[in-house]
């Protein structure tokens, strides 16, 4: 959080200022619910990833290009 380590009231204020003459006063508060609703979801996925990432892995992903050979190897190439 670099950024915000140098903010002050007048920076805050002149945001603010700036973001009401861009979307006006009748869209603050959409504006705002969203921001709301796009936050929640972001520390949503942020916990179930940190959850995930706890999890010990079981066993890791077999690729699919290195499946095992035929049991018989006669129907990996059929006599001519």
């Amino acid at each position: 959080m670099g950024i915000f380590q140098n903010l002050t009231g007048w920076h805050a204020i002149i945001i603010l200022v700036v973001i009401l003459l861009l979307f006006g006063a009748a869209k603050l508060p959409a504006l705002a619910k969203s921001v709301g609703q796009s936050m929640k979801i972001f520390k949503n996925e942020i916990k179930t990833g940190a959850e995930e990432d706890a999890k010990p892995q079981a066993e890791p992903m077999q690729n699919s290009s290195q499946a095992s050979p035929p049991a018989n190897p006669t129907e990996q190439h059929p006599k001519p």
